[in-house]
């Protein structure tokens, strides 16, 4: 980055930036090396869109663990960013030079002839011989229905909102102690039975650093594989913070420009700005928006987490259904109830068991 540039960047940027360096050559020093952790990334079938961070990490030990480790949270954010790194991608057989952001994060749209389905792509930095694999999720042209939900207080419940528990949750829990939302699985598997092969992708403003852990804890709890499209930790270029209201909009955007046929089902809770968001996003763009599913918090959860945030958005809507529930199960039932979701099940019955 040049000088003019750097002036530019926030003030708390460019600290951050100098604390990164410093770790870095600290980090070298111990013999850490660059490698890569690969995240879930999707696209169509003529692009995709890459999705990864780089970090230095210690050489791994002789011995690995028997069991899988009880991580606490803080630890997802001591790792250093290697974002002066370039990561070789093989995808389909043809190398792209990527490059990370500040934070060691790799964000980038190639292009690429792959057919409908799930792929696996190859990772490597430029200063290692190793490699590393991570899926990509490609739609098909076809395809007119996907799912985006939101991660805290909609698949999990963690009362995020409210400062002191937020950083309870993040730094100091075990990921094992993240507690699913009940239905939720099941529900998402009732939908996708109905729409089969269908995206889903996690929309959240959750931080990059947390990706692994969050993508254990989907898997572990049975939630349908798909991208997790999270944000940046820590200062921005422009800002002391990150805006997640800003992200949640972005991203709902690009979706609806990347696939104009898709009617996304939007799926989030009542306890930050999801009625608002989605409620935006329906207004500006109805013809991608197959429903709105809110998870309505239990009294508890919503005193936890600073109350419910109502929105008048949806009141201003015609013909999308929105509906309200307090967990998988009442979603599901008020989705079919307006025909959002058909009553086929797993086995080829009907109903709800």
């Amino acid at each position: 980055m040049d000088t003019a540039s750097e002036r530019r960047m926030h003030r708390a940027a460019r600290i951050d930036d100098a604390v990164n360096r410093f770790r870095a050559a600290h980090a070298r020093r111990r013999g850490y090396r660059p490698i890569v952790i690969p995240y879930v990334g999707y696209g169509s079938p003529t692009w995709v869109r890459v999705l990864a961070r780089v970090v230095l990490a210690a050489p791994p030990p002789a011995m690995p663990p028997r069991r899988e480790p009880r991580v606490r949270g803080w630890r997802s954010f001591m790792a250093v960013p290697a974002n002066g790194v370039p990561v070789v991608a093989v995808i389909a057989g043809v190398e792209h030079v990527l490059h990370p952001d500040r934070g060691g994060v790799i964000d980038e749209v190639v292009d690429a002839t792959l057919p409908p389905g799930t792929h696996t792509i190859e990772l490597r930095p430029t200063e290692s011989m190793g490699f590393t694999t991570a899926q990509v999720t490609v739609i098909g042209d076809e395809e007119t229905f996907g799912i985006v939900s939101d991660v805290d207080d909609t698949v999990m419940v963690t009362a995020l909102p409210r400062p002191l528990l937020a950083a309870w949750n993040t730094f100091v829990l075990s990921e094992h102690a993240r507690v699913p939302t009940p239905g939720m699985s099941v529900m998402y598997e009732r939908v996708l039975v109905q729409h089969p092969g269908a995206p889903v992708l996690y929309l959240s403003t959750g931080a990059w650093n947390v990706a692994p852990a969050l993508r254990r804890f989907l898997t572990r709890n049975l939630f349908p594989t798909g991208p997790l499209l999270l944000t940046h930790w820590g200062p921005t270029h422009d800002r002391f913070f990150r805006n997640g209201f800003r992200h949640k909009v972005d991203t709902l955007e690009r979706l609806a420009r990347e696939f104009p046929r898709i009617r996304w089902l939007l799926i989030g809770d009542d306890g930050q700005h999801d009625e608002t968001i989605y409620g935006g996003f329906a207004l500006a763009h109805p013809a991608n928006v197959s429903g709105v599913a809110i998870r309505q918090l239990t009294a508890s959860e919503a005193v936890l987490a600073g109350g419910r945030k109502k929105s008048d958005a949806r009141t201003s809507l015609s013909g999308i259904p929105w509906v309200y529930g307090h967990d998988g199960s009442h979603l599901l039932a008020e989705l079919k109830r307006l025909g959002v979701v058909g009553s086929r099940t797993p086995e080829g019955g009907t109903g709800v068991p």
